[in-house]
């Protein structure tokens, strides 16, 4: 039964491959021949936050559409570099299976000692930074990423080679501190020293999220939909042109 299913996953992913490269042949679409890596980036960020909401929803039928979608974006980037010379998607997949045997030791190699899920991570990290000939455990943090997500593996690398809050009472008390530095800052009319006190005060809410094993951008997603629900409630009232403590009345009753 394995074997008949993967000789008909190979038929179908060498398909996928064949099809990709008809839309950027000669008498392709149009479309797909102009792209280049660059042009196409917003679409594969677009298709992974696709791919999150549907994990959300738990909707198995939109994950494996949305699955599919990712994997285009794969493949058309190893499509446009095979094109140029550089490497295909063979290339891609032969790295893949590389680097998943080297950095599981522990179940390919027999090497012992990797028998917690924090052993294994450390052992990642420590390997990304000699494989990659990097200076510091944070150096392969893009800066792209969204300021949530990228404060969180920031604390994550760092816990890594022992850089952690041991408590969150530790951390609510940082969070206390920075709160208080962002009110003298405000004091101050500063925004440049507002905007830094802020910035503080942000991360040390990640590093809380991280403690409890809470992804910050999708505590602060789910506290804008709830925004969003109550706002409608009392949105007629706001063009009516109400005082504050109306608003905040009127606020307080959609809980």
């Amino acid at each position: 039964m394995y074997k008949m299913k993967s000789v008909k996953l190979n038929k179908n992913f060498l398909e996928l491959v064949r099809i990709m490269s008809i839309l950027r042949s000669k008498n392709g679409c149009p479309w797909d021949r102009k792209q280049t890596h660059k042009s196409i980036l917003p679409y594969l960020i677009e298709e992974a936050y696709e791919l999150i909401e549907a994990i959300n929803k738990n909707n198995i039928n939109e994950i494996k559409e949305e699955l599919g979608d990712l994997l285009l974006q794969v493949i058309f980037h190893s499509q446009i570099a095979k094109e140029k010379g550089k490497f295909d998607i063979d290339d891609v997949v032969k790295e893949l299976n590389r680097k998943l045997i080297v950095r599981h030791p522990h179940v390919f190699a027999g090497k012992k000692g990797l028998t917690k899920d924090w052993h294994v991570r450390e052992f990642w990290e420590k390997e990304k930074k000699k494989e990659k000939k990097r200076i510091s455990i944070l150096d392969g943090v893009p800066q792209l990423m969204p300021a949530l997500l990228r404060a969180r593996r920031l604390i994550s690398k760092a816990k890594s080679v022992g850089f952690a809050w041991k408590s969150e009472e530790g951390i609510i008390k940082k969070i206390k501190e920075e709160l208080k530095e962002v009110e003298a800052a405000i004091k101050q009319r500063k925004k440049v020293k507002i905007k830094e006190e802020i910035g503080d005060l942000f991360f040390v809410i990640v590093a809380l999220c991280y403690f409890y094993g809470i992804n910050p951008e999708e505590a602060l997603q789910n506290t804008n939909k709830k925004f969003i629900k109550r706002f409608k409630k009392i949105e007629k009232f706001l063009y009516k042109g109400i005082k504050e403590k109306e608003m905040l009345d009127l606020w307080g009753k959609t809980k």
